[in-house]
């Protein structure tokens, strides 16, 4: 009896985890001059090094966004408080941190004064912009998408970015 219960909970927990993000998954993800979090239908994305943009601003539905080198769009999660991320397992599965391994650098449209990174619990360097730190959503499956803009998950609301490093709340 008590196999089947942990066969039945293993079960569920892949099923929920599965739920959560659905449309992609990968964990952390390894910087950001690269196309698509892991476990989209693109490419894993290169390290974002000292060399090229790897912040830019584009055009999108939502008017001027942050995107990274080539053009994904990056948000913000509001349960974040200041440069501390909140948002781990589970989370950053759906929404993968935009992390690097060198330097960030500001590309046409971005305030590099607006650019640091921030170490999260798993020590490696998460990018922010304007003290937000910065993430890709899984369901965007190529450049110039922006499916996760007004979303509430994970217990609050993921948004793009504007050049100046606020939201942009169009919801």
């Amino acid at each position: 009896m008590r196999r089947i219960v942990s066969i039945a909970s293993a079960v569920l927990f892949t099923a929920a985890v599965a739920a959560c993000g659905s449309s992609g998954s990968g964990g952390t993800q390894a910087a950001t001059s690269g196309p698509a979090p892991a476990g989209s239908s693109a490419a894993a994305p290169a390290t974002a090094g000292s060399g090229g943009a790897a912040l830019a601003v584009a055009t999108s539905k939502a008017g001027q966004i942050l995107v990274d080198g080539k053009g994904r769009a990056l948000y913000l999660f509001e349960a974040d408080r200041g440069a501390v991320s909140s948002c781990t397992g589970a989370c950053a599965k759906a929404w993968p941190p935009y992390t690097v391994t060198g330097t960030p650098q500001a590309g046409a449209g971005v305030t590099a004064g607006l650019i640091a990174t921030t170490t999260r619990s798993d020590g490696t360097h998460e990018v922010t912009y304007n003290g937000h730190p910065l993430y890709y959503f899984a369901g965007d499956r190529a450049a110039g998408t922006t499916a996760g803009q007004g979303l509430k998950a994970f217990g609050a609301g993921w948004y793009v970015l504007a050049p100046n490093g606020n939201k942009i709340d169009d919801d």
